[in-house]
């Protein structure tokens, strides 16, 4: 059963360790999305082989009922942010680069809105409480933000960056 203290391990570690190009391609990952380390990169690399696997099992399936299964993965990765379309084949689903799902964590989105100059900085900005979706604190970076979310991704109200930005925007107005 395990202790419940220590949980399990959500991501592992690539096959070969020393290979060159791969190693490259995660710092460069590593470094554009700022990731803490590569352990946050292996956890996306888990969920989209995991992701992968789904599909293929889904070929697997009869026909009859493997279209409804399809369409409930497809709809769950489009909600997520992952699939840029509704109706995305299962070679759609395979051919997912690690980018989209990088894409769709907080961090990155906050960076991406502007209100964070540097994915670093976004970090900082989450980790500390300043952001909020919905009004509600988030503190994780990984948080995986769905499209409904996306617009709702702000300052918490409370967050002196929030007070700025508002005597700003009343500063611009007047």
């Amino acid at each position: 059963m395990g202790d419940p203290k220590k949980p399990r391990k959500k991501w592992e570690r690539p096959g070969h360790p020393w290979i060159k190009e791969r190693l490259q391609r995660e710092m460069e990952l590593v470094g554009y999305y700022g990731l803490r380390n590569k352990r946050e990169l292996w956890l996306f690399q888990t969920m989209l082989r995991k992701i992968r696997h789904q599909a293929r099992a889904l070929l697997a399936l009869p026909p009859e009922q493997r279209e409804e299964r399809v369409k409930s993965l497809v709809n769950r990765l489009y909600k997520l942010g992952i699939l840029p379309s509704p109706n995305a084949t299962i070679s759609d689903i395979l051919n997912i680069p690690i980018e989209a799902i990088l894409e769709r964590r907080l961090q990155t989105i906050v960076w991406r809105k502007g209100l964070a100059k540097t994915p670093h900085q976004a970090r900082q900005l989450i980790v500390h409480g300043h952001i909020a979706i919905k009004g509600r604190r988030v503190t994780s970076p990984n948080y995986l933000v769905t499209i409904d979310e996306e617009p709702y991704v702000d300052f918490y109200p409370t967050s002196p960056f929030a007070k700025k930005r508002a005597a700003e925007a009343q500063v611009a107005s007047s």
